[in-house]
């Protein structure tokens, strides 16, 4: 089911942040995925201190809508910093919908990561658009 969702970057505090939103909009998180629960991807590990942080988080809000979050890891240079903590997510039916949107927004834009296959199974992409808004192409197969 095609869907637009908010996606926030955090510095750390991904699940401080979500059981305070949690709170303030009476719902909650009903996915919390750490990067220890994913196998290594790349050359060595994380830290200590970045394994038990959020990979992947998610929180209901009002009217269907649904807050995203994870936590940038400094091991790796990710640094949260405005222009980078909020991302438009596009959550669609088909890879070609995928292409389709990540190409149109990748014309005249910067800072992306291709559409790739990822590890957690979804096919994926993000690019910095021409206005600078940030936006993350998502397709995951039915189940």
């Amino acid at each position: 089911m095609a869907r637009v969702s908010t996606y926030l970057n955090f510095q750390g505090q991904a699940e401080e942040a979500f059981t305070f939103y949690a709170g303030t909009f009476g719902t909650e998180i009903t996915v919390l995925t750490r990067f220890s629960d994913m196998p290594a991807m790349g050359p060595g590990t994380l830290p200590a201190e970045e394994q038990g942080l959020v990979l992947h988080a998610e929180l209901p809000i009002v009217a269907g809508h649904v807050l995203m979050a994870t936590d940038m890891l400094g091991s790796m240079g990710q640094e949260t910093r405005v222009g980078n903590n909020t991302t438009l997510c596009l959550d669609v039916d088909s890879r070609e919908a995928a292409d389709r949107l990540y190409d149109a927004l990748s014309d005249g834009g910067s800072e992306g990561s291709p559409m790739a296959d990822m590890p957690w199974g979804a096919y994926w992409g993000v690019v910095l658009d021409r206005y600078g808004i940030r936006w993350m192409v998502n397709c995951t197969p039915p189940a």
